[in-house]
């Protein structure tokens, strides 16, 4: 697969239909029908099919859900990183990342840190070790929402381009939300997104989104705060990034351990 320099990634903030996973993803189908060949990535909320929801019996993604991201993927000619509650074989439930490409690829990561406050660990299982995702020469951290909280899990070891964050992340800890995108951006010396939701959830939840992409410095790449329903496009410079890695060494002296994970 030819690497290109620069990469266009869109971000779509959007509400969600809550347990509602027909009107979610009919909703999706028609707002990738509007990025088709306008761009390289689409970057979707955490649990675009249902909202986070702790109930997923009966409303859980099958594998279905695979073909229906590649089918999308091969039709718009992009990526597409999102995340959904979905029941395994086995019958257990796992909240898990799908980043599908055009080509057929798919790159799966379970959502390592269950968010506790809201009992995710009794209902999900939770996943391993990260994952990359490459595509047209870049390398993506794959991430979900509470995992943005664990610095280490996102501790650039393998020389990742980008690390992603598709969340729900209510109004309540948005401020958390801003400054941990921009830190994981200025550490990594990587390009940091972040995907969240807005609207209210069948809990009374409420999100007001602030997705955003950092670039290797921490600078915003869009307009803050970003509060409505849309879709941003960015562009992203691989030029860029081994401009400030040469000049600014600082992955050269991370301290050397490793995670039990």
């Amino acid at each position: 697969m030819k690497g290109k320099n620069e990469l266009r990634v869109s971000l779509i903030q959007t509400s969600l239909e809550w347990e509602n996973p027909q009107a979610n993803l009919a909703a999706f189908s028609d707002k990738f029908k509007q990025l088709k060949g306008k761009t390289d990535l689409v970057i979707i909320p955490e649990m675009f099919t249902t909202g986070f929801s702790m109930k997923p019996q009966g409303i859980a993604s099958d594998e279905k859900i695979y073909t229906y991201l590649k089918t999308r993927a091969a039709e718009g000619n992009f990526a597409i990183y999102g995340s959904s509650m979905l029941k395994k074989s086995d019958g257990s439930f796992v909240n898990r990342g799908l980043f599908a490409t055009p080509e057929g690829d798919l790159f799966i990561y379970d959502k390592r840190h269950t968010f506790t406050l809201a009992g995710e660990q009794k209902v999900y299982d939770k996943g391993g070790k990260p994952v990359m995702a490459e595509y047209l020469g870049w390398k993506f951290n794959l991430q979900i929402c509470y995992d943005l909280r664990f610095p280490v899990y996102a501790r650039n070891t393998q020389d990742y381009d980008v690390v992603i964050y598709v969340a729900n992340w209510p109004v309540l800890r948005v401020n958390a939300w801003d400054a941990l995108l921009k830190a994981r951006a200025i550490e990594n010396m990587a390009y940091s997104i972040g995907v969240n939701r807005v609207g209210t959830d069948g809990t009374g939840m409420n999100y007001n989104g602030h997705s955003q992409v950092y670039n290797i410095l921490g600078k915003e790449m869009i307009d803050h705060p970003w509060e409505t329903d849309g879709v941003k496009t960015v562009i992203l410079k691989k030029s860029e990034i081994e401009k400030y890695r040469e000049k600014l060494r600082f992955l050269g002296d991370r301290d050397a351990f490793t995670l039990d994970l």
